[in-house]
């Protein structure tokens, strides 16, 4: 129940004798700058290119993984960081590529891939640079934004420093006991608390950071957004929304649509909070409430018997998918159970033409057999990919990544739901963690996209950005997403500095959002007994990379354009709140 990191490198010797390559193939790569209109150079760049996605990336894999295993292994921090510092150097010295591929030409550089047939792979890849041609910038003036990317994403390093290096970790008195409150075991410690003036005091310890140190993370996430502006402005987008989604071919009406339909559709969701309020038999909601339980299921999963509810669940699909399952979770590429230093959370890694990896923090609940289903999905995902595909079109966008893990969450919960042996308790339980998946995937997911969206064009528009500005928006959207006021919550106004992939990767969340809404529809579509529609899902995994997403998804029958790709979410939402509500009631 271990990672067997033999399956890359059986020693260190092995992995220094591939660093060492690696480097050397690095560091041959600006050799060929000016050099790429001639057809056999280009040919050269360009088979040099899959070496390097092969080797970079079982390197990196290696390196990654075991640093994960132990964070207080200094060595392994160390190889990681070397690794990180060798890809730095890279981008810096291939920054010409790109602009001199462009002043070759579409139609002669199409030609050198219609002569050799072995550098088809990269067709797909070309066809995707040329259509940025428009945001391509001169060799030199990319290699400066290159050369200044470290300072110009220093707002990531310096959240990071502030949030968690220089974050600490508050001691408080409860009705009961004495705990010290951290971003690990705050909901824990809420889910467990005895009263609401005890929640009252965990929240507020963990937020105190944030309220304390307000006008600094104000300023980082400025610092942030007009970064993101410089490179709009820089390149020429029409908006900074419109920089991060045109690489791979998203429209803005996809971001547009998904924030109207969650901003409006939020009915169930109110429904929800009340329905919950009243059980719970609170006098006032808080949004940390979210937490506590409404049902306990105490029954517990050893990992051998989560993975066989999984498979079982799956059984009534197709024999190559139940095999990709088995596939996924294979012995020697999951790592189960928490241990000293290791990092918190799941996750599914995966490289070119290499078995995907699991990790997680196994603990026998309800909860950590829905985890393996999910990052099973990921790694079923890869396997398709890896399968179908060349070794540059492997990888697949974020932008459909959350819907094979998501998928295979809806078949875990309506297999137990069908099962007949769940008591009352064991479903209001299992109806409370799908409604909340919807709530914190969707709509919460989505109230952060729309809070960048409106945060991003002020930016644009020269406003200015204080600590005021950020809180004042996300009491707004608060009041339309939930109908809460979370002005009487002390703290809860600066949730916008909790949240660290505003500042590590701006735009990212929405797509938690548009993958879950996917998964959804496809679902929908295949328990509905739709034609084809669960070989369109699978035909969506074995793409891999080689279409934009937005394609791969209406290949799938899922059109983002379309409200009614995300009504699927809220319609699902809807019956599952009616559901809850009469098992309550009984």
């Amino acid at each position: 129940m271990k990672w067997n990191l033999e399956y890359l490198y059986k020693t260190k010797e092995d992995y220094l004798k591939d660093l060492e390559e690696l480097k050397a193939l690095c560091d041959s790569f600006v050799e060929y700058q000016g050099k790429l209109s001639d057809e056999d150079k280009f040919k050269e760049y360009y088979l040099k290119q899959i070496e390097l996605e092969l080797k970079l990336g079982k390197i990196y894999q290696y390196v990654a993984l075991k640093s994960d295993l132990n964070k207080k292994d200094l060595e392994g921090l160390s190889d990681l960081s070397d690794v990180e510092q060798i890809l730095f150097k890279l981008n810096q010295d291939t920054a010409f590529e790109n602009p001199e591929i462009l002043s070759i030409g579409k139609e002669k550089v199409m030609s050198f891939i219609d002569n050799n047939k072995e550098l088809e792979e990269f067709r797909f890849a070309f066809e995707k640079l040329f259509r940025k041609e428009k945001y391509t910038l001169s060799g030199k003036e990319e290699r400066l934004l290159s050369i200044c990317s470290p300072s110009m994403n220093s707002g990531a390093d310096l959240y990071s420093m502030l949030a968690v290096s220089d974050g600490e970790s508050k001691e408080v008195v409860l009705s009961d006991r004495k705990v010290r409150v951290t971003q690990g075991n705050w909901p824990s410690l809420i889910q467990d608390s005895k009263t609401e003036e005890d929640r009252k005091k965990i929240f507020e310890a963990l937020y105190e950071t944030y309220d304390k140190h307000k006008n600094t993370f104000a300023g980082i996430y400025k610092n942030v957004m007009e970064s993101c502006k410089a490179v709009k402005v820089a390149k020429g987008y029409s908006s900074i929304l419109e920089s991060f989604l045109y690489s791979n071919n998203i429209p803005v009406e996809v971001y547009y649509t998904l924030v109207k339909n969650a901003g409006e559709q939020n009915e169930a969701l109110k429904k929800y909070i009340k329905l919950r309020k009243e059980y719970l038999g609170l006098s006032e909601y808080h949004t940390y409430d979210r937490f506590l339980e409404l049902a306990k299921s105490n029954t517990k999963y050893t990992y051998e018997e989560g993975k066989e509810i999984f498979f079982k669940s799956i059984e009534r699909f197709p024999e190559d998918f139940q095999k990709k399952a088995k596939e996924a979770l294979e012995d020697g590429f999951v790592d189960v159970y928490e241990q000293d230093g290791k990092r918190t959370g799941a996750y599914s890694s995966s490289q070119a033409n290499l078995h995907p990896y699991i990790l997680l923090n196994y603990t026998d609940t309800l909860d950590d057999v829905f985890t393996l289903a999910h990052e099973a999905g990921h790694s079923m995902h890869s396997l398709y990919a890896m399968e179908n595909n060349p070794v540059t079109l492997q990888g697949y966008t974020i932008f459909v990544a959350e819907i094979a893990s998501t998928f295979n969450e809806h078949i875990l919960l309506d297999y137990l739901m069908s099962t007949g042996k769940l008591s009352k308790e064991e479903k209001i339980a299992l109806l409370q963690k799908a409604i909340d998946n919807i709530v914190g995937t969707y709509y919460r997911q989505t109230l952060f996209a729309e809070y960048e969206l409106i945060v991003s064009k002020k930016v644009e528009n020269g406003e200015s950005i204080t600590y005021k500005t950020l809180s004042d928006i996300m009491i707004e959207l608060y009041d339309k997403y939930y109908g809460l006021d979370i002005t009487k919550e002390k703290v809860k106004e600066y949730v916008w500095a909790y949240i660290p992939h505003m500042f590590y990767t701006p735009f990212y969340v929405y797509q938690y959002a548009t993958s879950f809404a996917a998964s959804f529809a496809i679902y929908e579509n295949i328990t509905q007994n739709k034609e084809n529609a669960f070989e369109k899902y699978v035909g969506l995994l074995k793409a891999g990379g080689s279409k934009y997403p937005i394609i791969e998804a209406l290949e799938a029958g899922i059109d983002f354009t379309k409200e009614e790709t995300f009504d699927a979410v809220t319609n699902r939402m809807e019956k599952l709140v009616e559901e809850l509500e009469k098992l309550l009631k009984e």
